[in-house]
C-alpha cells in the first residue's frame, strides 16, 4: 500500500500516485483514500501528467534541498543486508531482528524501513484483491409472500459415487417456503438460470431476490453485476446482496439449510439423482407438514400463495426517461462516450445504461433503477460511487 503522502518525498509520491492511475488497479476514490489527499489534488497532478509527464508533478516550491531526518548511508546498508539475509521477513521483524544484535542503535520505524526497502526493490508489492461492489441501497421488507425472496448455494458435498453436488435452494422469506432445492453438479450460469426460470414459472415473480456475492449471483463488475442478476433486472426483480460475512442477514434461509443438511446430507445419498429424492421429500415436509414457531405453529404451504406477476412470455427491454443518455453496451463492454470508448462490464453487453450528469465531471450510470457508478471525466473511469 503507498504510504501517507506527508511522509515521503512529494515528486516520489506524485509518480507514484500517477502510476497507480495508470495500472487502472485503482479508482480516484481509492487513490483519494490510500494518498490521503482530496479529488481535485489528484486532478491536478492528473493534468500536470497529461501535459508535461513526470516532469509536471514536481512541485518546486515544496521540495526540501535537505531532510533533517534523512536516513544515514550506513543504516540503509545495514537494513538492506539484513533483508536479503532475512528474504521472508517482513519491514516489522526486520527491526526487531537488529535491535535484538544492536539495542543501543536507534533504528528508523517500521513504516520508513519498508518504504527504504521498497525503494531498493525488496519489498514485493501485494496484489489487491478484487471484491464486489458493496450493495448499498436498504433491503426490502418481507411483510407478504413474494416480497423477497433468498437464493443461495448451500455447500457442495460428495455423494457416495464421488461426484459433487451443489444444492440450490430458493425461499420465500415471508412465509418460509421452499421454491426451490436442486441437485446441480456446478453453480454456473448455465445450470442456475433454466432452474430459477422454472421456478418463477411455476410460482410467478417475486419483488426482489436477495443472495450473498458469490457466483453465479454476484461479480467484482461494475454494480456487482453477472448475467444472472441482469436477467433479474429485466425481470423487474431487484438483486440484492447481503454484506460479505454476515449470513445472518439471510438468517431465514440460512436456518433453512441447517435443517436441509440435518434431514439429508448426513450422510450423503449415493447418486445427484438420489440426493434429489431426499431433496423433495425433505420440501414436502418442510412445506405441508412441519409446523414453525414465526408462523404461529402453522406450516408455510398455509400461508405461502404464488405471486401475482406472471413469468412474461417475452423478455421485456429496459427503458429510460428523456432526462438521461443512454448508451448501449458492445460486445467487449465498452460504450462509446465523446469520442472515447469506456469500459463498463462484460455482464451488459448488448444492453442499454443510461447516464445523468451529476456536475461538469461526473455522470451516474444505471441499469434501469440498478446504480452501477460514476463516470469520471477527467480519469476517464467508471467508478463505485458506493
Amino acid at each position: 500500500m503507498p504510504m501517507p503522502w506527508k511522509e515521503v518525498c512529494a515528486m516520489d509520491q506524485n509518480i507514484q500516485m500517477i502510476k497507480d492511475w495508470i495500472s487502472d488497479e485503482y479508482s480516484l476514490t481509492e487513490l483519494s483514500q490510500e494518498y490521503d489527499v482530496s479529488r481535485k489534488t489528484i486532478y491536478k497532478w492528473i493534468e500536470r501528467y497529461r501535459s508535461k509527464g513526470f516532469q509536471g508533478l514536481v512541485d518546486r516550491s515544496r521540495i526540501a534541498y535537505r531532510h533533517p531526518n534523512a536516513i544515514a548511508t550506513d543504516v540503509e546498508e545495514a537494513l538492506v543486508a539484513a533483508k536479503l539475509s532475512h528474504q521472508r521477513c517482513v519491514p516489522k521483524k526486520i527491526v526487531a531482528w537488529l535491535e535484538s544484535k544492536d539495542g543501543e542503535h536507534q533504528w528508523p520505524a517500521v513504516s520508513t524501513v519498508g518504504e527504504i526497502l521498497r525503494k531498493e526493490g525488496l519489498v514485493r508489492h501485494r496484489k489487491r484483491k478484487c471484491r464486489t461492489p458493496p450493495y448499498t441501497e436498504p433491503f426490502l421488507e418481507c411483510r407478504k409472500p413474494n416480497e423477497v425472496w433468498s437464493a443461495d448455494y448451500k455447500g457442495q458435498f460428495r455423494t457416495t459415487d464421488g461426484k459433487l453436488c451443489y444444492p440450490l435452494t430458493i425461499t420465500d422469506n415471508n412465509s418460509r417456503y421452499v421454491l426451490q432445492c436442486r441437485a446441480l453438479y456446478r453453480p454456473t450460469y448455465e445450470e442456475t438460470q433454466p432452474w430459477f426460470e422454472w421456478t418463477f414459472r411455476e410460482y410467478g415473480l417475486p419483488e426482489a431476490i436477495r443472495t450473498d456475492n458469490g457466483s453465479p449471483f454476484a461479480s467484482v463488475a461494475l454494480g456487482g453485476l453477472t448475467r444472472l442478476s441482469v436477467w433479474f433486472i429485466k425481470l423487474g426483480i431487484r438483486p440484492e446482496r447481503i454484506d460479505p460475512g454476515h449470513p445472518e442477514q439471510n438468517g431465514r434461509h440460512e436456518r433453512m439449510h441447517r435443517s436441509l443438511k440435518e434431514a439429508t446430507v448426513k450422510p450423503p445419498k449415493d447418486t445427484l439423482l438420489a440426493q434429489q429424492r431426499a431433496f423433495d421429500e425433505f420440501i414436502y415436509e418442510y412445506n405441508f407438514q412441519r409446523p414453525h414457531e414465526a408462523l404461529g405453529q402453522k406450516a408455510p404451504a398455509s400461508i405461502y400463495r404464488p405471486s401475482t406477476r406472471d413469468y412474461p412470455k417475452r423478455l421485456p427491454t429496459v427503458e429510460y426517461g428523456a432526462d438521461v443518455i443512454v448508451r448501449q453496451v458492445r460486445s467487449n463492454g465498452e460504450i462509446k462516450w465523446k469520442g472515447d470508448r469506456i469500459f463498463v462490464s462484460e455482464a451488459l453487453v448488448g444492453e442499454p445504461i443510461a447516464l445523468k450528469q451529476q456536475d461538469e465531471r461526473l455522470w451516474q450510470l444505471k441499469y434501469s433503477s440498478h446504480k452501477l457508478g460514476v463516470l469520471n471525466e477527467i480519469s476517464w473511469k467508471v467508478e463505485s460511487d458506493a
